[in-house]
């Protein structure tokens, strides 16, 4: 009888999970980096980046989904990319 392979976990990887906690700890202390130029919320920026500390949480702590949608979602790489698009919007929206 030929053993089972193990199936490997990823492990905690720390550059998503040090991202994650600075968003949340960053959007806690000062909620008004989300606020728009006229003073309301900015619904993108706040999308994106509560998607990233998301990501980052998911893959930070190194649980890995089995459907790839949900592996390209909730990844590292969108984790970057959700910062990214969050940097970009609070930038563009001055």
């Amino acid at each position: 009888m030929l053993p089972v392979p193990e199936r490997r976990t990823p492990g905690i990887r720390l550059l998503p999970l040090v991202a994650a906690l600075a968003i949340m700890l960053g959007v806690t202390a000062w909620p008004r980096v989300l606020a728009g130029a006229q003073g309301g919320a900015d619904h993108l920026a706040a999308l994106a980046l509560f998607w990233a500390m998301s990501a980052g949480f998911v893959a930070g702590v190194g649980f890995q989904p089995r459907g790839w949608i949900w592996r390209a979602l909730f990844g590292a790489p969108a984790c970057a990319l959700g910062l990214a698009l969050a940097v970009l919007r609070t930038w563009a929206a001055g």
